[in-house]
């Protein structure tokens, strides 16, 4: 008998055992929040170690369902974005009352994202992104108690909606114009202009655009990530956008390669309007939330860039700069989810002495709004340097130009924070740090270093995509 099946389905079948495990807990005799996280973050690493190892290439179902050792990293470094959420986010996990709830929740929009990364065609796609985007909408309103979480809630299902709409439309039209919505097979059905086709493929992008909050599509997402629990403000921050970038760049490699005269261009221009966007708005904000939703959509420019290489250098720049982006946001929403949980504030303003008796939240801090800025010699420097590197092949030099001199820009509001921190006008009350906290803070202070130091991990994510 033939097991190729489950080696190719191992992280998506064993992320579904994960949410079996915590229904089968919840209709049970239930089980304490703590114990119940205990299980899940060790649950969580054993599915990370599968996503790591016994990768093989090979398609399921017809062709519906692709695997390779390249998306097996890209699950990889999903399932660890998650597993780390889980850990700095321990304070406001264990006071909820539905927390297997939210837990499920989590989880099903994780198989979601998975089985986007190894959709073969545009309908396996869309019902994995539905999966993806449903159940987030309902932990946007997972404080219940408040009116902006409903609001949130209430925002990103308009929003994901009219999204959905799109791209299923664009799929419509791809199909009318072709024949066909396969990824191996739309190469060779594309036809030189076609109005159709053209259309389809601007319909497509907005419909990724809307879900990555590329400039003009992104007035949805300060006011969702305000009001959403911190829990879901970093998971739509990390974990979502990464699998996007993940998706919009096979998509667009695989299924529009002879159309990418058209795209390359496309992607550019808008990567670059998003970062110039993101930095101005990041500036004016006083909110953390807002400050880190602004600068992840400036993020997504240069992530844009780096797509429009259309080259090898291109993947493998996209997806090492999320796996630097999964630690260093995650890091950064940590310590602003440890000072929320225990002081009730969420303004810049009030991080004002926070270095005096909170070291370790200051200098995690720190180091994560470094590399987020592209400070040199943190990984986020090296991630942008890759990706404009990338892009420079392909898009016009002025574009990459512009690109790195918004870094600068992106240094004002960054160094704000960091200057408030250590700041001596006020002093800040100790914090009290859990100890699970402290290891997903950590982990991602570690994963901030070794990523920068260590030069073979791009040349591994490079070798994968051979």
């Amino acid at each position: 008998m033939n097991y190729d099946w489950i080696i190719g389905l191992k992280s998506e079948l064993f992320t579904t055992l994960i949410i079996v495990v915590l229904l089968l807990i919840k209709l049970g005799k239930g089980m304490r929040n703590g114990s119940l996280l205990q299980i899940t973050q060790l649950l969580l690493l054993v599915n990370l170690a599968l996503a790591f190892g016994w990768n093989g290439n090979g398609f399921l179902f017809g062709n519906m369902f692709q695997t390779s050792q390249l998306f097996g990293f890209e699950k990889a470094i999903l399932i660890a974005g998650v597993y780390l959420l889980v850990l700095v986010n321990h304070q406001w996990l264990e006071k909820q009352e539905h927390l297997p709830e939210f837990l499920v929740l989590m989880l099903s929009a994780l198989l979601g994202m998975q089985t986007m990364i190894s959709a073969g065609n545009f309908l396996m796609l869309y019902l994995s992104l539905e999966l993806a985007t449903i159940p987030v909408a309902a932990m946007a309103n997972f404080d219940l108690d408040k009116k902006r979480s409903s609001e949130a809630a209430m925002k990103m299902i308009l929003s994901s909606a009219l999204s959905s709409g799109i791209l299923l439309m664009g799929i419509s039209l791809l199909y009318g114009a072709t024949g066909t919505i396969g990824f191996e097979v739309l190469p060779q059905a594309l036809k030189a202009d076609n109005g159709l086709q053209l259309l389809s493929l601007v319909m497509i992008f907005a419909a990724f655009a809307f879900k990555l909050s590329a400039v003009p599509f992104h007035l949805w997402t300060a006011d969702v990530y305000e009001g959403s629990p911190m829990p879901v403000t970093a998971f739509l921050s990390v974990v979502s956008k990464g699998a996007v970038a993940f998706v919009l760049t096979s998509t667009f490699y695989r299924a529009f390669q002879p159309m990418f005269e058209t795209w390359y261009q496309l992607l550019a221009i808008i990567g670059l309007i998003t970062i110039i966007i993101g930095n101005l708005f990041a500036i004016r904000q006083d909110n953390i939330k807002r400050m880190l939703a602004f600068s992840s959509i400036a993020q997504v420019g240069f992530v844009l860039i780096g797509i429009s290489a259309n080259s090898p250098a291109g993947l493998a720049s996209v997806i090492y700069f999320v796996l630097i982006y999964v630690f260093s946001n995650i890091a950064a929403f940590g310590v602003a989810a440890v000072i929320a949980a225990q002081t009730g504030s969420e303004q810049i303003d009030d991080y004002k002495g926070l270095y005096t008796n909170n070291k370790l939240l200051t200098w995690v801090m720190a180091l994560a709004l470094f590399s987020l800025a592209g400070i040199p010699p943190t990984a986020g420097f090296f991630g942008k340097f890759f990706l404009l590197t990338a892009g420079a092949v392909r898009a016009d030099f002025w574009l990459v130009i512009i690109a790195a001199l918004n870094m600068m820009v992106s240094l004002y509001y960054y160094l704000r924070v960091v200057r408030n921190m250590f700041s001596t006008e006020t002093a800040q009350p100790t914090v009290i740090i859990p100890v699970t906290v402290k290891l997903g803070l950590y982990l991602c202070v570690a994963g901030i270093l070794i990523t920068g130091i260590a030069g073979w991990i791009y040349d591994y994510i490079a070798m994968l995509n051979r």
